[in-house]
């Protein structure tokens, strides 16, 4: 019969350490080198710069959330976040784009570059109601979901009213007219679609929308036409006088009111 010692147990428990031990450091040994093991915040920094000028977002990602998360405090750090967010905006990924510019704005609302922030949160939802395609095909943004547009107009109007002498305010201005009108031709848009259905009075109430919330665009015009065309058809007469007046003090030129034939019948009833 074998027998035990104490001698004996605590021999063998040693043995077992350092055979765990050596299998311990055996494991480690094949693990692949960290090349950044004793980079500072500037090389990360320069290292991602350089990789984002050849296209490589995804790597230079990578470095950026090394050096935040090595050295999580200080301007290389912070700037370091808002470098992520273009390189995903960079990269096609607009949603992670939209989350790293918030986070940015979120934890330094008072950072020297927040404007900046806010212009490329802008910039992605802009250029993703554009959609993938829309600069091949330049398809009408009246005709698409129209939600990207407003949060994209938001952003750009914060910008301005926060930021007015930033570098980037200009050019947010000039996005913002451009998605004013397209968000005014995309309610004229639905209004259309309701009329050419017979539902007119959703047709009225879309072009009013237009009017009430885009007063200065192109777009009312159309919007102004078809509140005529809808009143005649619910045979509502003194409000389509009301419209047509509307109509002619604001666009005394418009073509709406040329182009038929000498008979008599109201202009709006030559548009069909």
């Amino acid at each position: 019969m074998t027998r035990f010692t104490f001698e004996s147990v605590a021999g063998n428990a040693a043995r077992n350490v350092v055979l765990i031990a050596a299998l311990a450091l055996g494991g480690c040994s094949s693990l692949p080198e960290d090349e950044t093991a004793g980079w500072n915040p500037q090389k990360f920094y320069s290292e991602a710069k350089l990789l984002m000028t050849e296209g490589g977002y995804d790597q230079a990602i990578k470095l950026f959330e090394k050096l935040e998360s090595r050295y999580p405090y200080g301007r290389f750090a912070q700037q370091a976040q808002l470098e992520t967010a273009y390189a995903h905006y960079k990269s096609g990924e607009p949603e992670l784009a939209i989350l790293a510019a918030e986070r940015f704005i979120r934890l330094h609302p008072n950072h020297q570059n927040v404007d900046y922030a806010y212009y490329l949160k802008g910039l992605v939802n802009f250029n993703e109601d554009l959609g993938i395609l829309g600069g091949v095909v330049n398809k009408d943004l009246s005709q698409r979901d129209p939600r990207a547009a407003r949060e994209a107009f938001d952003t750009f109007r914060e910008l301005v009213e926060r930021f007015p002498d930033s570098k980037y305010a200009e050019d947010s201005r000039l996005r913002m007219q451009y998605l004013v009108n397209s968000l005014a031709f995309h309610e004229v848009h639905v209004a259309r679609y309701y009329y050419r259905r017979g539902a007119y009075i959703a047709a009225i109430n879309r072009s009013q929308t237009a009017i009430t919330l885009y007063p200065n665009a192109p777009a009312n015009e159309e919007a102004l036409f078809l509140m005529v065309k809808s009143y005649d058809k619910l045979g509502l007469a003194d409000l389509r006088d009301d419209a047509d007046r509307v109509l002619r003090r604001n666009f005394p030129e418009s073509p709406y009111f040329s182009g038929g034939p000498g008979d008599g019948r109201p202009w709006w009833q030559l548009w069909e």
